[in-house]
């Protein structure tokens, strides 16, 4: 996703949610409750900017369980579903391509979302082609995958590579996974971000690349991502906020928290969080254009 600058030159967030963007068309709330829990909450609404924003807040992932992981992940297929049929102009069938793009570095777990979430989708590309009838069968779209990497691993943009795959099996619809930088400690792990204006990798970490969306893809682009790592100096800004001391910060801790954005933290259990979020978001593509259960 973009990154949105708060109002701290030294807090910055993926999540349009915590931007306080005002809306320019409608917002919709919708909380669909939960047995002894606080309930799913999904918040649809168009920026600022044109693009729409789905947010949905579901409390901590690592604590749903799979049977709540599982609706949850029914729940984000029929977003993305009903998104990319207002994108396509009509719900996506047999006919219909859908690229998924697994951004981010496998081997550093709080940014290995993407590249997780594409080894747990099912392809089914490659069925149209070579057995005609189980892909009509199956009565899915024909979706593909691909995991770039990153640049400091393969010399090239991950825009680049994402560019030459969209070339190659011209999709009608891509949509890119990334992990997110939250300015609350409160969203990791419990936010899932979707927006038709696609993504920027790294930009919430200050590590601006290439940007994926319509103009640079040439298709309709979906973003989806999960906050999993939080900036250093915005978690010192909110301890002072919460102490009533956000108005009395001096010049000297301010060039402090300036120095210290390029240092992000991550819960402890941040494999945890990597290998539920990548099941739940490859339930809820399979769900949407696939098959496969979580």
């Amino acid at each position: 996703m973009s990154s949105f600058p708060s109002s701290s030159n030294y807090t910055r967030t993926d999540l349009a949610c915590e931007a306080g963007r005002p809306e320019t068309e409608h917002k919709e709330e919708i909380l669909y409750p939960l047995p002894h829990r606080e309930g799913i909450h999904i918040l649809r609404c168009r920026e600022a900017d044109g693009h729409r924003y789905i947010t949905v807040s579901c409390g901590r992932i690592t604590l749903l369980g799979d049977r709540m992981l599982s609706a949850l992940g029914r729940l984000i297929g029929k977003e993305l579903r009903a998104l990319a049929a207002a994108l396509l102009g009509n719900p996506p069938n047999a006919d219909t391509r859908i690229l998924v793009a697994g951004l981010g570095n496998p081997d550093m777990t709080a940014d290995a979302i993407g590249p997780f979430t594409v080894r747990r989708l099912t392809a089914t590309r490659h069925l149209k082609c070579h057995d005609a009838a189980a892909y009509t069968a199956l009565g899915c779209s024909e979706l593909s995958a691909t995991a770039p990497g990153v640049l400091g691993q393969t010399g090239i943009e991950s825009g680049e590579l994402v560019k030459g795959a969209v070339a190659h099996v011209r999709p009608h619809l891509l949509i890119a996974i990334d992990a997110l930088a939250a300015r609350s400690c409160a969203r990791l792990a419990s936010t899932i971000q979707i927006s038709d204006g696609g993504i920027s990798p790294g930009a919430g970490v200050g590590n601006n690349r290439m940007a994926m969306d319509k103009e640079t893809m040439g298709c309709p682009v979906i973003g989806v991502g999960i906050p999993t790592v939080v900036n250093s100096s915005t978690l010192v800004y909110d301890a002072l906020a919460q102490g009533g001391m956000s108005e009395q910060i001096s010049s000297g801790l301010k060039d402090i928290l300036e120095n210290g954005k390029s240092f992000f933290v991550s819960p402890k259990d941040a494999d945890e969080i990597t290998e539920l979020s990548s099941r739940l978001l490859a339930g809820a593509i399979d769900h949407a254009f696939g098959i496969g259960e979580l």
